[in-house]
């Protein structure tokens, strides 16, 4: 569609908000001459038309509820790619901020809702390849920015431990699927913590990679120096093999260096942990609002890796405590300056862009911010607030500490080979009321992020692993390794599940038509 070029009345408002002091004779003396470069907009929409596929036709369901007893479906499909390879036969369900060609994708918001994506995601397309079948998009929570599993514009998603309860977000609707057993595997994003929150809440395995180890092309970005996918997995063997195939540069992301090499994450885990140093960290336990049942949980987890042969102590890592605090401040003017002002991708980027969801969504938040969450709310006031008061000094601060932050954790991994602490404070919530207060509805999207949030800031891989059950319900460890050595991290995790026998799953909720 031509670009509509603009009357000198709309010109008038662009030069009065920069302050440009120009006089009607100015701005009529500069309309055509925008009018002739704008030329080029035409040209360059011409040309993307002409080398960008359509958008191909894939049957999808949106489940009735009898189908989706836990809330955890968007919609449902049956997308085959090569169907040889280490990933045939399996299932998995794609997190609804990661696009499925001409499957609808919502991101759990209002804002998204009706989009339908053009390409696959490079991890959707890796997974195709490697025979794996996509059985749905799992729902994701409103613009991924919630811990809890009550946000999403489709409802809340429920623990399949307990329907009262939260499955963790925001990729709550991928570990619902996969705790439950709907599917074999999900993939999730984490951006403070989305893939660990669920995993631990909802009693899976849930990994974290390097940042740039897996290319994010094709999901909704929030910020994208903390934007992470990842395998969401009943075992740890499932998160090594699903790593596998997704890991490695696509020459899209500029996120991932150049010189990246994927590691064998199968074959190391059949190399004994024996030996390997942990470092329980001080500052992962007893926060404010830290259940004592998991603190103790993840305490006995530690000796269990103990009695399977690794040693481990305590490692005080004070700049961990200062980790949320930088993530506040990266992901509140990060995502109000990317993933809603700038409609996402925002600009000055090496990346593949997705130009038809640019336009969707930001003609749509415009159309009416209400239909924002609360959680994003909350974001919009204080980043747009700061940013416009202090220009964007106290996000350049943060992104400068982050290489405190990192070499801190990475001073504590020169003695250690991996770190330990819970993976929340506290296990699964109950849901709020549809009724609920907003404090209420903010507090259980939030409250879990202590421990998640700074590594997605420093950028080091950590997994989620059940650590055992309390109170009738699962509890997690995190297990944090140095940057691009996600290897090691999972042998730890594999040792463990061995140890322990394997993981528990839920056995009171039944999820028909998976």
């Amino acid at each position: 569609m031509p670009v509509q070029p603009p009357d000198p009345s709309i010109l008038s408002t662009v030069a009065e908000s920069y302050g440009l002091g120009l006089t009607d004779t100015d701005v009529a003396s500069f309309t055509p001459l925008v009018h002739g470069v704008l030329q080029s907009w035409d040209v360059v929409e011409r040309l993307h038309a002409e080398v960008e596929p359509g958008v191909p036709e894939r049957a999808w369901t949106r489940p009735e509820a009898a189908d989706n007893p836990l809330g955890a479906w968007y919609v449902t499909c049956e997308v085959t790619g090569s169907g040889e390879g280490p990933l045939a036969g399996r299932t998995v369900a794609v997190k609804d901020n990661t696009a499925v060609a001409g499957v609808p994708m919502m991101n759990g918001s209002a804002t998204v809702e009706g989009f339908v994506p053009r390409r696959d995601a490079t991890i959707v397309s890796r997974m195709l390849d490697a025979g794996a079948t996509i059985a749905g998009k799992s729902v994701c929570e409103d613009l991924c920015f919630s811990g809890g599993s009550h946000t999403s514009r489709t409802g809340p998603v429920r623990n399949p431990w307990d329907p009262t309860r939260s499955s963790g977000g925001s990729s709550s609707g991928s570990a619902a699927l996969v705790a439950s057993g709907a599917v074999d595997f999900a993939t999730g994003g984490d951006q403070g913590g989305s893939i660990r929150m669920p995993a631990s809440f909802s009693g899976i395995v849930g990994h974290k990679p390097t940042h740039g180890l897996v290319p994010y092309t094709g999901a909704f970005p929030i910020e994208q120096t903390i934007d992470h996918v990842g395998p969401m997995t009943r075992t740890v063997a499932d998160a090594a093999l699903v790593l596998s195939v997704i890991a490695g540069v696509d020459g899209y992301d500029p996120r991932q260096p150049a010189n990246l090499v994927v590691d064998d994450y199968v074959g190391a885990l059949e190399r004994s942990a024996e030996g390997l140093r942990v470092g329980v960290v001080s500052e992962g336990f007893g926060h404010p609002n830290s259940d004592p049942d998991v603190d103790d949980a993840v305490r006995e987890a530690v000796e269990t890796l103990r009695e399977a042969g690794l040693t481990a102590e305590d490692v005080s890592i004070p700049w961990h405590a200062h980790g949320l605090k930088l993530w506040d401040v990266i992901s509140i003017e990060g995502a109000t300056a990317q993933m809603v002002d700038a409609n996402g991708y925002g600009l000055n980027w090496q990346g593949l862009y997705d130009p038809e969801l640019m336009e969707f969504y930001g003609n749509k938040w415009r159309e009416d911010g209400s239909e924002f969450s609360e959680t994003v709310k909350l974001v919009l006031l204080s980043g747009r607030y700061s940013l416009d008061r202090y220009r964007g000094k106290h996000y350049a601060m943060a992104r400068n500490l982050t290489s405190h932050l990192q070499a801190a954790y990475d001073e504590a991994l020169s003695r250690f080979d991996v770190l330990v602490m819970p993976t929340t404070p506290i296990q699964a919530s109950v849901i709020p009321a549809d009724d609920a207060p907003r404090e209420e509805v903010i507090a259980r999207g939030l409250e879990m992020v202590a421990n998640t949030a700074p590594t997605d800031v420093s950028g080091h891989p950590a997994c989620n692993v059940p650590a055992g059950m309390a109170n009738g319900l699962p509890t997690g460890m995190m297990i944090i390794g140095k940057r691009f050595d996600d290897a090691t991290v999972l042998r730890v995790a594999h040792t463990f599940e061995q140890a322990v026998g394997g993981f528990p799953a839920p056995t009171t909720v039944a999820v028909a038509g998976a």
